[in-house]
């Protein structure tokens, strides 16, 4: 249709109800300079001022690859690439899940019109211009928009909250296992309320510093605490290294337990690597950190009972007899020495040496012979 018709036929939309168009970006895709013009003042007395124009099918692509548009009006009827071809260029790539397309054509192009809407475009508008439905097929491009900039958000928020609610698992997965055993975190994640376990050959370590009580009353609060962590946190990647089962801190006593929750038939010999290494890591603090602090250790072996208690505060730990002993192990033990229960020596004589100890007097037993670890056997196997 010749531009003059269009012309006399088409006036400027009134304004209507107030819209923020400041973010809604249309590029106008005619051969027909005046035919651009009008629309561009068309769309600037709706509000729309973000407007590009492109005069063929080809120029319209690229200012595609170059920049994201919320509306294209594109004309049917152009030279060389028309406006199906430009729609189905745009439908190939897929580009046009967030842009809205309206097709411009005269009467006598409808029926590729409906093509142009079965390849992707929104709608179209007939020549001559019908100011209100012009203005109407605008909005409802921007209330799709809007609508899609909306669920965008509300999925970014969905993904957030997601995001948000993995790290929180994950940092409650982290510090579940910091104190539980994963066979025992486990558990408590699937919701079982009571867990507890027999074992009838597991090997028991109570460390205890000497010289921390003095040494606390010297520094302040920050300091002593700061020591004992840089202290604790080595017994912590020794034991996780040895795959023994750190079970609390009582003060500046350390606890350890080798074969629960999971039984190992070496037991015995890894709680006594583990102690080796304690003396090892406690002899590096002292040089880093100029102190002079000991320890002495205990070691039992035997059947025990463990399980998690609580209800605001959980805990896994041990009970029974060979908990007793290897506390009175410890505690009965020398400065700087390794003090076995006759089972736990039994257990190790093959692969470490030991000596003869002394007569303890031990709840529930009476005297036992006890015996000192002194390393790694040196003797050919």
């Amino acid at each position: 249709m010749p531009d003059n018709v269009l012309l006399q036929s088409f006036s400027p939309p009134t304004a209507g109800a107030a819209q923020d168009f400041s973010n809604f970006k249309v590029l106008v895709v005619d051969d027909s300079r005046t035919l651009r013009l009008i629309l561009s003042e068309s769309l600037a007395a709706l509000g729309i001022h973000n407007i590009t124009l492109a005069n063929d099918g080809e120029k319209a692509l690229a200012r595609l690859q170059d920049e994201h548009f919320d509306l294209m009006l594109l004309d049917m009827e152009m030279p060389e690439m028309d406006g199906l071809e430009v729609l189905q260029t745009l439908r190939a790539e897929g580009a046009l899940h967030s842009m809205s397309v309206i097709v411009i054509s005269g009467i006598s192009a409808l029926d590729r019109a409906y093509k142009c809407i079965e390849n992707g475009a929104v709608d179209y508008l007939p020549k001559p211009f019908n100011p209100v439905l012009f203005k109407a097929r605008i909005y409802a491009c921007f209330e799709r928009k809007r609508l899609r900039d909306l669920e965008r958000e509300h999925l970014k928020a969905l993904n957030q909250r997601a995001e948000h609610l993995e790290y929180e698992q994950l940092k409650s997965e982290k510090l579940m296992l910091n104190i539980f055993p994963k066979s025992i975190a486990q558990r408590l994640k699937r919701g079982e309320q009571l867990i507890a376990g027999s074992y009838s050959d597991v090997s028991i370590l109570f460390g205890d510093l000497i010289g921390f009580t003095e040494l606390s009353s010297h520094i302040s609060a920050t300091e002593l605490v700061r020591l004992l962590n840089n202290l604790v946190t080595r017994f912590d990647k020794r034991s996780e290294l040895l795959g023994v089962e750190k079970i609390k801190t009582i003060g500046d006593a350390y606890m350890v337990a080798a074969g629960v929750p999971i039984p190992r038939p070496d037991h015995a010999q890894i709680c006594a690597d583990m102690a080796l290494g304690m003396f090892e890591d406690l002899a590096s603090f002292n040089r880093e950190n100029s102190t002079v602090l000991n320890m002495r250790i205990g070691i039992a072996s035997g059947p025990a009972v463990a399980g998690v208690i609580g209800y605001t505060k959980y805990s896994y730990d041990l009970w029974g007899n060979t908990v007793n002993v290897a506390s009175r192990m410890e505690s009965t033990s020398l400065p700087g020495r390794i003090q076995l229960a006759p089972t736990t020596a039994s257990l190790v004589k093959a692969d470490f040496d030991v000596e003869v100890g002394g007569q303890v007097f031990c709840k529930g037993l009476g005297a036992v012979s006890t015996h000192f670890l002194l390393g790694r056997s040196t003797r050919p196997q």
